[in-house]
């Protein structure tokens, strides 16, 4: 007999394991760990690659273009260049805060929905949540679509240089410059161009800088364009859990409502059978 009872329960062991792994895998949101991933991989990419490739800018900029950096507090492209590094620490911070409060935000939705009568309730506050992160994502989803649009301009400015280091032999005829002043980096009173006669310019396009900051912005433009898909991707999962607690809430009042009613009818049912009883006795 005992050892039968110990072969019986080291049987039922594995069973017991493999559906507590089961259950604990059930209540995984994948569509939100996905879009987390993607999110966290975008940000990471975008934030990394751009701020060194704004490094790079710095150095080909006064190496090359023999840019100054102003002594006074001024607005000038290197002050812009240390804001937008500034923002990229602060868009890294916050976008990783956004992506655990979103993985919390589904790990409680599928609780709710998967477990309606259980440990997890949804309640009104539940859903405002659920609503305001999609508003959020909403506006977090333009603010990238804007992010990209703008990180597809230094793309473009030094796609140009590129292509022309990379074509020399076809422009040795013609002397073509590039001036700072037609994409805003310098005021027009300052006449910063590098032309391709230059001896400036043969160095710039030996050298590793224009190569290695080219390649690193249109890294940061794929990184941003990853958060835009990552947070189409958020608005999916977001609208499909709102319909669907939606949906769960109805059904959780219809059975309140039913219950309530089984429960009138019940105590109707217990008055009569004691009131015939009592005009029987």
């Amino acid at each position: 007999m005992d050892s039968n009872s110990e072969f019986s329960s080291v049987v039922h062991k594995p069973s017991r394991c493999s559906e507590c792994c089961l259950k604990c895998l059930s209540g995984i949101p994948y569509a939100s760990l996905i879009a987390t991933i993607l999110l966290y991989a975008g940000v990471a990419l975008f934030c990394g690659c751009g701020h060194e490739a704004l490094s790079g800018t710095v150095t080909i900029l006064q190496t090359y273009f023999d840019v100054v950096r102003s002594p006074v507090d001024a607005l000038d492209v290197f002050t812009m260049i240390d804001i937008f590094k500034y923002v990229i620490y602060g868009v890294a911070a916050a976008f990783f805060v956004y992506g655990i409060l979103l993985m919390v935000e589904g790990f409680f939705t599928t609780g709710a929905i998967r477990d309606l009568y259980g440990d997890f309730k949804i309640t009104t506050c539940g859903r405002c949540v659920s609503a305001w992160f999609i508003m959020l994502t909403y506006i977090f989803m333009l603010t990238w679509l804007g992010v990209t649009a703008f990180s597809s301009l230094p793309v473009f400015m030094y796609f140009n240089i590129w292509n022309t280091c990379q074509n020399t032999t076809l422009v040795e005829s013609s002397n073509l410059c590039f001036d700072l002043r037609q994409f805003g980096i310098v005021s027009i009173g300052e006449e910063k161009r590098l032309c391709t006669a230059s001896e400036n310019f043969i160095k710039l396009c030996e050298s590793n800088e224009l190569d290695l900051t080219f390649h690193l912005f249109v890294c940061a433009l794929a990184g941003a364009g990853a958060a835009v898909i990552a947070m189409v991707h958020y608005l999916m999962v977001l609208s499909a859990n709102w319909a669907y607690v939606k949906d769960a809430c109805r059904m959780q009042k219809y059975e309140d409502i039913k219950s309530k009613e089984e429960q009138e009818l019940h105590d109707i049912h217990s008055t009569r059978s004691k009131e015939r009883l009592n005009a029987y006795t």
